[in-house]
C-alpha cells in the first residue's frame, strides 16, 4: 500500500510539473538571461562558448555597442554587432569540432587582448579580441579573424 502511495505522488507531481511548463507556453522565456561578466577572464571564457560551443544565453550582453569584427581572408569582411550577434543566435547549440586555445596577450584594470585559436582539422582560425572594462562589465569591443 505504501508503495502505491508514493507511486501515485511520483505520478502526481511529474503531471503537476508538466502541466505548470506547458502552461507558460513558448514565449515565457522572453526575458534575457543575465550572464556573469564581471571579470575579464569570466568575459573571455564566455566569448569563447559563445563562439565554439554554441552558448546563447547573454549574447547580447557579451558585446559592446560598438562591437566590430574584421575577417582577414582573400577579401577582407567587416560585420557589424548586429550581424554577428545575430549569426551566433543562429548557431544556439552548435559545437564547433575543434581545439581550442587561449592566451592573454595584454591585461590592464580597463582593458585585455587575448588570443582564441581554434584548430580544425584542416585550418587553423586565430581570433585577437578585445574586452574592455564597461561598467561593472566587462565587453568584447573588437574581433580579428584570420585563417591558415
Amino acid at each position: 500500500m505504501k508503495a502505491s502511495v508514493k507511486i501515485f505522488a511520483a505520478a502526481a507531481l511529474i503531471a503537476v510539473s508538466t502541466f505548470a511548463m506547458a502552461a507558460e507556453g513558448p514565449g515565457a522565456k522572453a526575458t534575457k538571461t543575465n550572464v556573469n561578466l564581471s571579470t575579464a577572464d569570466f568575459a573571455l571564457a564566455h566569448y569563447v562558448a559563445v563562439t565554439t560551443a554554441g552558448e546563447s544565453a547573454g549574447v547580447e550582453q557579451l558585446f559592446a555597442e560598438d562591437f566590430n569584427q574584421k575577417i582577414q581572408a582573400s577579401n577582407t569582411q567587416s560585420n557589424s554587432r548586429i550581424g554577428v550577434v545575430k549569426l551566433l543566435k543562429k548557431q544556439k547549440g552548435e559545437k564547433l569540432n575543434c581545439a581550442v586555445s587561449t592566451d592573454i596577450l595584454e591585461e590592464s584594470a580597463d582593458y585585455m587582448v587575448a588570443k582564441v585559436t581554434l584548430k580544425f582539422e584542416n585550418f587553423t582560425k586565430t581570433d585577437l579580441v578585445t574586452f574592455e572594462r564597461a561598467g561593472n562589465d566587462w565587453k568584447v569591443s573588437k574581433s580579428i579573424n584570420s585563417y591558415k
